[in-house]
């Protein structure tokens, strides 16, 4: 179609722990809670519970060792980043790439405010979001692969 290039674009760049790759920008939950509101709701719930179109966003906090675990932005995800680059990407569904890098940013500091893990005037932006400390931080094993491995990696055999 004649809308593909746009589409390809709409994807954007994967956005990695560090951060180094997203965009300028700002918001905090207060401005991201009536474009929740409008653009998220009708899919995720009014107040994130999730709906049998849309996954719970909120809550879950320490479900994840249990017999039924609840992986939301705020309990599963390692690193806030890729809740940015996730929404900006994929969000809303019906128009997927059509965030602005500030609605992003609210839209995240929102749901980073939902699960207790921010302030709701806390500013998000390209330098603060990376430092945001994520409960599962720790729950990737490894949480960063090496690949190929070092000499002094490799098990070694008689």
């Amino acid at each position: 179609s004649s809308d593909l290039p746009e589409e390809i674009r709409s994807y954007g760049v994967m956005i990695g722990p560090s951060g180094k790759e997203l965009p300028p920008g700002r918001g905090t939950a207060k401005e991201g809670a009536p474009i929740y509101a409008q653009k998220c709701a009708s899919c995720h719930g009014k107040d994130g519970e999730g709906t049998k179109v849309g996954p719970d966003v909120v809550g879950g906090k320490g479900s994840l060792a249990g017999d039924h675990p609840v992986k939301t932005p705020g309990s599963f995800f390692p690193y806030a980043t890729t809740i940015w680059s996730y929404i900006k990407a994929g969000m809303p569904a019906t128009k997927p790439g059509s965030l602005s890098d500030d609605e992003t940013y609210a839209l995240t500091a929102f749901l980073l405010y939902r699960n207790d893990i921010v302030k709701e005037s806390d500013v998000l932006d390209e330098k603060s979001l990376p430092k945001v400390q994520m409960p599962n931080r720790n729950g990737f094993v490894p949480a960063a692969p090496v690949w190929p491995e070092t000499p002094a990696q490799r098990r070694q055999y008689p």
